[in-house]
């Protein structure tokens, strides 16, 4: 049997739910279904639970713009989020929506159709399901559930103690009382050492290089003085959100105007927090700010299990694994009963499905984006990604918001098929991130995710607000978009569909 919908989400994870959310709050009338791989809402809060997993944004911004995060914790653990995201798809009826167990492994646009063509298998049973919809939603995020991103250490086999990816962390792993050694220092390693720490004999954070990180307080004191002032729930979520996104805009443009001026400032926090026992050389990195995105830690737990000497830092490349823990090339050797590699995730897009166009694959590598949200010359359909420089709900708030706009218009003018088609020169040789970050996993991304514009809606500049303006304000037929009025053949709807 073949189900049919108006929209079809890939992804019940942050950004799906919220697309979901926005079809019924924009009234746009679509039928809808979410296609789900996990047996769970929650996407990346539902995947990782290693120790501490906490946001790297602030609440304020992380959470949806239409239902404001309830608290005064400016960062929020793992468990929470995915509560908050669960509490936010019962209250807009998506839940019934949600196809959970659905790995999907093809969408192919039919131009013959007028539909995109989705398989997905059905992971309980092993059975493969059809599904048509005239819109398709990729909110499945840029990264490769099944697998991070794990180099290959040289005499691995050597090592009596036990390999750890976060990605994958197992649940009844015991490191009480035992020497740990984090390789990586990005946001998972900073999160990792202050909460191991706590039970572990000892915590070592190997990195190669040190990243950006900056401390905020655990508890937002504006918002604590808003509540004891009885201020109410919805005045101060407003003013603090507002005040949220102009700090990180703030922040971001210092370290792209002033990079050394912002540098020295993030520099000299840390060593306020971090007294003057510990090497400066660990937090100083070699490249500018907002290079590569930066760490934050609440209430500098971090620098605290530092100070007391219940963690260290090293800073030095792997030799070898041996028996008993790490050989550095410094000839240092770190003793270790579990390693954990918090080296990084793998790019991955639409969660490996295949993108057709009436039966040929497309390379995300060879489309460009059009508002950081539709793909050149991919009919009807959208990928919902974040920021990489503010809070990844920010962005997906407002594309979800221009999606709905877009159907509408379809709806109000007859269209039946929209794209995106891009004029020579459009399309540069950068990712649609790797303009604006140098990250490894960005770096090893580059062949598959999309490519960045040159001008106009093409070129994606991570600001809040111009994308704000473009994407709430700007006109939707602005000479990029072709719209068309095809007849199609009716496609059956069965009991899938339901009214958004």
């Amino acid at each position: 049997m073949t189900r049919h919908v108006d929209v079809l989400i890939i992804g019940a994870g942050l950004s799906g739910i919220g697309m979901a959310c926005h079809l019924t709050r924009e009234k746009t009338g679509r039928s809808y279904v979410i296609l789900e791989r996990r047996e769970a809402i929650g996407g990346t809060w539902d995947l990782f639970k290693y120790p501490g997993i906490r946001s790297d944004s602030d609440m304020y911004t992380f959470g949806y713009g239409f239902r404001p995060w309830i608290g005064t914790k400016v960062l929020a653990d793992g468990p929470h989020i995915r509560e908050y995201i669960e509490d936010t798809a019962a209250e807009y009826g998506v839940t019934d929506h949600i196809r959970f167990g659905r790995k999907v492994t093809r969408a192919n646009w039919s131009s013959a159709q007028g539909v995109w063509v989705v398989e997905a298998t059905d992971e309980r049973t092993g059975d493969t399901e059809t599904y048509t919809a005239g819109f398709l939603v990729g909110c499945t995020g840029y990264y490769n559930y099944d697998a991070g991103y794990r180099p290959r250490f040289p005499g691995e086999e050597n090592f009596k103690g036990q390999l750890v990816h976060p990605q994958h962390w197992p649940e009844d792993l015991d490191y009480a009382g035992k020497k740990v050694v984090v390789i990586g220092s990005g946001a998972t390693a900073i999160t990792l050492i202050p909460a191991m720490s706590k039970d572990a004999a000892h915590v070592t954070m190997l990195q190669r290089s040190p990243t950006y990180i900056a401390a905020l307080p655990a508890d937002d004191p504006v918002a604590v003085g808003l509540k004891f002032a009885k201020v109410p729930a919805a005045i101060a979520y407003r003013a603090g959100r507002a005040r949220n996104i102009a700090l990180q805009r703030a922040s971001y443009q210092l370290s792209r105007t002033n990079p050394k001026l912002s540098a020295k400032l993030m520099l000299a926090a840390v060593r306020a927090q971090v007294g003057k026992n510990i090497d400066m050389r660990h937090f100083t990195p070699s490249y500018n700010p907002w290079d590569q995105r930066l760490c934050v830690v609440p209430n500098g737990d971090l620098f605290r299990v530092l100070r007391k000497g219940e963690a260290s830092i090293v800073t030095d490349h792997i030799e070898s694994l041996t028996e008993h823990g790490i050989r550095l090339k410094s000839g240092q050797e770190l003793e270790a009963d579990i390693i954990v590699t918090a080296t990084g995730l793998q790019v991955q897009m639409l969660g490996g499905a295949e993108l057709e166009v009436d039966g040929e694959v497309q390379r995300t590598h060879d489309l460009v984006a059009y508002k950081g949200a539709m793909l050149s010359n991919i009919p009807n359909a959208m990928v919902i990604l974040g920021y990489t420089n503010a809070s990844w709900t920010l962005k997906a708030d407002l594309a979800a918001e221009w999606c709905c706009r877009l159907l509408n218009h379809m709806r109000d003018n007859g269209y039946r098929e929209v794209v995106a088609v891009p004029q020579p020169g459009d399309i540069s040789e950068h990712s649609l991130m790797g303009g604006a970050l140098t990250s490894g996993y960005i770096q090893r991304g580059d062949g598959v995710m999309p490519r960045q514009g040159t001008r106009g809606p093409w070129k994606v500049i991570n600001n809040y607000f111009r994308d704000r303006q473009l994407l709430r304000k700007g006109e939707i037929e602005d000479g990029e978009l072709r719209f068309t009025r095809t007849s199609t053949a009716a496609v059956p709807v069965t009991a899938e569909s339901r009214s958004a």
